[in-house]
């Protein structure tokens, strides 16, 4: 059950049939992006460890699904993606999720194999196993009808086109985030209805990012699975020290036993910090190697720890004299919202020339460095 939010309808069942035979299951992804990140991993790895018992695992590339946008937590239509961007964003991929993947255990597949070959007559006859109202029951529908938004036509498709892939794949389980729980359900009704059999659904939680918000691609709060080993450890290092205990229980397999263990030491007041490189260097070493975790480490206790700057800080134009320091951090994109900005003054997150900031306004003058976090810097020019 590690890395499991939930199984529906129900964990035994799941379990009474796998006792009996060896189930075929998938996770899908949409190749929304160029890169995956550490959120995306979770999930794939439990679709690897029903590969490493022995069952047939395939994951599914979303190349038909992201033609019409998955509406799942958006609050406005998702922008179309062309045949071209989807080529280039699928094109690393499996290069991306190598080092936790074995292709001789995992089977690749394409879901516009199947979704862009179909014909009127296939979508009305996939469209008539559902209900309009079943569709509009979706949060983020009703949060958009109740202010007066627009719910598009194609958004409506989504969960029926992605339903539509446990009728072909003829699945027992699909694996997805929290986020994905509406779409499973979807495909679990039309695959009784269409092939007159059970599919179950495992939902994996959702990690935070870098800002203390869901981890998504659109937010730019990503600890990347191709980054470079010294930015992937930076960034695990800059998380708030509230996330440390579930990156160590979903991104990592340190025996859970050592993560309560950890816990209750920082519950007992111990200091954070050290877990928190425990979790950094774990996750550097899954996507990287001991060696490069190891470096990566050294490089960020001899910056952070040490009190030294980096080289390279970024420089940005900006009107000298006062600032209210919310709107400075947002104007510097130091902080993503004013709420993200006030949490890291409260947290004592922002410096100014290493010096703490806790009042609401400041003077800054050219050649002046402000700070965000242990990794995000702009110099004043």
């Amino acid at each position: 059950m590690r890395r499991v939010a939930k199984v529906l309808p129900d964990a035994k069942p799941l379990k009474d049939l796998m006792s009996g035979k060896k189930i075929r299951v998938y996770l899908g992804i949409d190749p929304t992006g160029g890169q995956l990140h550490i959120g995306h991993a979770i999930g794939i790895k439990k679709l690897v460890e029903f590969a490493e018992a022995g069952h047939e695992a395939i994951l599914l590339f979303g190349t038909g699904t992201v033609l019409v946008g998955d509406p799942s937590q958006r609050d406005s239509a998702r922008k179309t993606v062309s045949q071209e961007e989807i080529e280039t964003n699928i094109q690393t991929w499996k290069d991306q999720v190598a080092p936790i993947v074995d292709f001789d255990k995992v089977t690749i597949k394409q879901n516009g194999d199947w979704i862009t070959q179909l014909s009127l007559k296939d979508l009305v006859e996939i469209a008539s196993n559902i209900s309009s109202v079943q569709l509009f029951k979706r949060d983020a529908f009703k949060r958009r009808i109740k202010r007066g938004d627009t719910v598009w036509f194609h958004e409506t498709m989504y969960p029926l086109l992605q339903g539509y892939d446990s009728v072909v794949l003829d699945v027992d389980l699909e694996i997805g985030g929290t986020d994905q729980e509406f779409n499973m359900l979807i495909g679990r009704e039309l695959q009784r209805k269409m092939k007159n059999r059970e599919k179950f659904v495992l939902t994996t939680p959702m990690i935070n990012g870098t800002d203390g918000q869901p981890m998504s691609k659109t937010s730019g709060n990503c600890v990347w699975l191709d980054d470079l080993a010294p930015d992937m450890y930076g960034k695990l290092m800059s998380v708030s020290d509230e996330q440390i205990i579930p990156y160590l229980e979903l991104c990592t397999d340190v025996p859970l036993v050592e993560v309560a263990d950890l816990k209750q030491q920082i519950e007992a007041g111990a200091n954070p910090k050290e877990a928190k490189m425990r979790m950094a260097r774990e996750i550097t070493t899954i996507w990287h190697d001991n060696a490069a975790a190891q470096t990566a480490q050294e490089q960020w206790t001899a910056q952070f720890s040490g009190g030294e700057l980096p080289e390279d800080i970024p420089s940005l134009e900006l009107g000298v004299g006062s600032w209210e320091l919310a709107e400075l951090l947002v104007k510097t994109k130091l902080a993503s919202s004013k709420s993200d900005a006030k949490r890291l003054i409260e947290q004592g997150g922002v410096r100014l020339n290493q010096n703490k900031l806790d009042t609401d306004s400041v003077d800054i003058k050219s050649g002046d460095i402000l700070q965000a976090g242990k990794r995000r810097f702009v110099r004043v020019k």
